[in-house]
């Protein structure tokens, strides 16, 4: 391997990819040894990761020159101060529990078995595309939802499946996604500019629907299997009033998609989801802003916002001080010079299915963290499907939808099931076997990668 001349390794560039190992190996220790996650540990491998990399550099200074360049990149802050901004609205509203007015909406119309399990779905991805966080969602959810399910007659195996599935899919679409905004920021148009969120969301949105209209009937038709429906209300899960937070969220999606422009959408929906909120009595003006003279200090839900998301925020500055190192030893123009002089990469089919193969390694060796992966694997892609023409909206699907999918759901080694695992006490294998809508979206996107369906050209 050729090593670029800014910066050079002991034993080659390959040496480059020592973060990267020591981040993996980090992964594994934390959710099979310890079945633990947490954002916060995931950022202290990344910079392990980068400390004990820089060993192995010639020039342990100009190392972390690379590694500080990556992490002030345009696209970095931009990534970051989005995450910071979208913290308070998904703050929000999951301060205001929405899930429960689905539940009430459920035994109010009298759905049960497999029905149930559909719409705990629907109700999923609603919650995640609105609060733009997977992982929060199965938090929120599980605890309301999966007993209800029992309750009514839901199979074990596909009542966790159903709301992992519709964690991925706000995961996957929802323009406040720490996902989203990283693959819409990692793909840039020839004359540089970076995708556009709302244009990238609008465009993804018939891939989301494809993988989730089969998802449905499969829940309805299989969802009942293995359950026992033993009737009663569930009146003390229920709460009507919190579905009128579907007004800020419709508002945040409709104006972000309009405008092409996340800050204005959130901009909305936060303005108008405060004034939703204190006028159903939802919340008080102390949980907005306010002082906590026991203690000194401020709280609120913008407070928490910003306090929820900073360990996001560490890991994605984790990975992009790795991602500068690995540009200057010249290991990423390897990587994708090396696909893009492949043969399977001599049409757009061939080099989007190869990408695909790299994408899903690259998430299965990460933990599943689609975040982190994405991240990586990004530029890559950037430079693979810029040399095929391929638009820069297509690219920030294909590489979200398939880290969103199978490569999300792998029995010990992901973080959706591991949480789904521990929340209902089932096995990681029946957690991903019910995940229907991971099998679903990398079926869609294989077919799309094969025919060419839904495949954009930037001239």
């Amino acid at each position: 391997m050729e090593e670029n001349k800014n910066l050079t390794f002991r034993g080659g560039m390959a040496f480059s990819l020592v973060p990267v190992l020591i981040y993996v190996i980090f992964c594994i220790i934390l959710f099979i040894g310890f079945k633990a996650f947490n954002m916060e540990a995931l950022a202290v491998g990344g910079f392990l990761g980068l400390l004990i990399g820089g060993l192995f550099c010639k020039s342990y200074s100009a190392y972390w020159e690379s590694a500080i360049k990556g992490i002030s990149s345009i696209t970095s802050v931009s990534v970051i101060v989005i995450l910071l901004l979208v913290g308070m609205f998904s703050q929000l509203i999951k301060i205001c529990g929405i899930s429960s007015g689905f539940v009430w909406l459920a035994n109010s119309i009298g759905l049960k078995n497999g029905l149930f399990v559909a719409f705990t779905f629907l109700a999923a991805c609603i919650v995640s595309t609105a609060t733009g966080s997977s992982i929060g969602t199965m938090f929120i959810a599980f605890p309301i939802f999966y007993p209800a399910g029992m309750i009514l007659g839901a199979g074990p195996m596909w009542m966790a499946g159903c709301i992992v599935s519709g964690a991925i899919f706000g995961d996957n679409l929802a323009p406040v996604s720490d996902t989203t905004i990283a693959s819409a920021s990692s793909q840039l148009f020839k004359d540089g500019r970076t995708a556009d969120i709302g244009g990238v969301v609008v465009s993804r949105l018939r891939y989301s629907l494809a993988a989730g209209i089969p998802t449905i009937i499969i829940f309805a038709i299989a969802g009942g299997i293995g359950g026992t429906y033993q009737g009663g209300a569930i009146e003390a899960a229920s709460n009507p009033v919190t579905l009128f937070m579907l007004i800020p969220v419709a508002l945040m999606l409709f104006v972000s998609t309009k405008t092409r422009n996340i800050f204005a959408g959130i901009l909305a929906g936060l303005f108008v989801g405060t004034a939703v909120g204190l006028g159903t009595g939802l919340f008080t003006f102390a949980d907005v802003f306010a002082n906590d003279p026991a203690n000194n200090v401020a709280v609120g839900f913008l407070i928490d916002g910003i306090n929820g998301i900073l360990p996001t925020v560490a890991l994605v500055i984790s990975v992009f001080g790795i991602m500068g190192v690995l540009t200057d030893a010249g290991m990423l123009d390897f990587v994708a010079e090396s696909i893009l002089h492949s043969n399977a990469a001599k049409t757009e089919s061939g080099a989007e299915l190869i990408c695909m193969l790299g994408i899903s390694a690259t998430t299965i060796l990460f933990g599943g963290v689609t975040s982190a992966s994405i991240l990586t694997f990004g530029p890559i892609l950037n430079k693979i499907g810029s040399a095929k023409h391929i638009h820069p909206y297509r690219r920030a699907n294909l590489l979200t939808g398939t880290a969103n999918s199978l490569p999300a759901i792998v029995p010990f080694l992901s973080t959706f099931v591991f949480i789904g695992s521990a929340l209902t006490g089932l096995s990681p294998m029946l957690v991903a076997g019910g995940s229907v809508y991971a099998f679903m979206l990398f079926f869609v996107f294989l077919f799309a990668s094969i025919t060419g369906w839904g495949r954009m050209m930037e001239e």
